[in-house]
């Protein structure tokens, strides 16, 4: 399987790219946000791929971060949920939003997605939203709080790190949302609060 390619970016538009790698053109689909941070070609870039196999193809699907490409496996585990609506989706809202929607339970913000009605936001919802609080706690180590915070809290932390919030403003937001919600007893609740302060 392909997991990432870097070349040299030949053609782009707002679905799909080309990316030239020793002669040889591979063509990427890839979400709006992805598409936003490419440079003008010819340039040198290099995606992260999620390849997907199928009978009678191949396709691949290319991103600029590790965040959108866990969201993007995380939706298309999705029962009804291929990998062309879920790049669509991930053109629609970004990873952050994503995520905190479905967290959140914010099916009002989901169904703004062109092709997301009102049952499909509610199958992602609750699908994912217990799963994708589960994430690995790779930086845990080296948490500069680590020694403050428990596993539940480490666990957050990850979380919004994998998302792409700085660890710093990340630990900060922790920290306020335990002095404000000292109830606070679970990792669904301790992110809802730490992005409710994000989006302030």
């Amino acid at each position: 399987m392909i997991a990432r390619i870097a070349g040299r970016l030949i053609y782009k538009s707002p679905s799909e790219c080309v990316v030239d790698v020793s002669g040889v053109g591979y063509l990427v689909f890839i979400p709006l946000s992805t598409f936003y941070s490419l440079p003008e070609s010819p340039a040198e870039v290099a995606f992260l791929v999620r390849t997907i196999v199928r009978e009678d193809s191949m396709a691949l699907y290319g991103f600029v971060s590790e965040a959108e490409r866990r969201m993007f496996d995380s939706l298309t585990s999705v029962k009804g949920i291929g990998p062309k609506l879920a790049i669509n989706i991930l053109s629609g809202i970004e990873a952050k939003s994503l995520y905190a929607a479905i967290v959140q339970s914010d099916l009002g913000r989901l169904t703004k997605v062109p092709g997301v009605g009102k049952k499909t936001a509610e199958r992602i919802v609750f699908e994912l939203r217990d799963k994708l609080v589960v994430l690995d706690t790779d930086i845990a180590a080296s948490a500069s709080v680590s020694h403050a915070f428990n596993r539940m809290e480490l666990d957050a932390l990850s979380a919004l790190v994998n998302l792409g919030y700085p660890q710093r403003t990340a630990e900060e937001a922790i920290q306020r949302a335990k002095k404000q919600h000292p109830e606070i007893s679970d990792i669904q609740s301790l992110l809802r609060e730490c992005l409710k302060a994000f989006s302030r």
